[in-house]
């Protein structure tokens, strides 16, 4: 199924370009007059999906961080969040809550997090090469008497 509509976006790996992503991909998908529960759900998943990229992906260095959103019928939405940076070992083992490389004030919680605020997550990695996690949420929007 293609896309209805869709939209790119390049940053680079800042914390600072964070919060400008997770806008970014909810000004798109609020096309589909999302609830606010779901435009937080949204907000929440890809917050933490370009976090990983800052935080894991380039660890001592500036990268680029490729987001794509596409719109589908009957609400669909697909985000993927990519990344050329050092890859994951274990996806298994990265998805586990609690798990993180780094230690320290990292919970652990990404995957997790992203998983909980949508409807499926699928992530794709190699080491040395890059992750690519893809998330899909169906929007139900408001309610017709709101």
């Amino acid at each position: 199924m293609k896309a209805t509509n869709e939209f790119r976006l390049t940053i680079d790996s800042r914390s600072v370009n964070e919060s400008f992503a997770r806008v970014a991909v909810s000004a798109f998908v609020a096309q589909l007059d999302p609830t606010i529960d779901e435009l937080g759900d949204i907000k929440t998943a890809v917050s933490e999906a370009v976090t990983n990229c800052i935080v894991h992906a380039y660890p001592d260095s500036v990268g680029k961080i490729y987001i794509w959103t596409g719109i589908y019928e009957n609400g669909k939405i697909k985000i993927k969040i990519k990344d050329r940076g050092c890859g994951i070992i274990d996806i298994r083992q990265a998805m586990e809550p609690l798990f993180s490389t780094l230690g320290g004030e990292r919970a652990g919680l990404g995957f997790a997090v992203m998983e909980s605020f949508t409807d499926k997550i699928r992530v794709y990695s190699k080491v040395g090469k890059g992750t690519t996690v893809c998330l899909e949420k169906t929007i139900t929007g408001r309610p017709a008497d709101d």
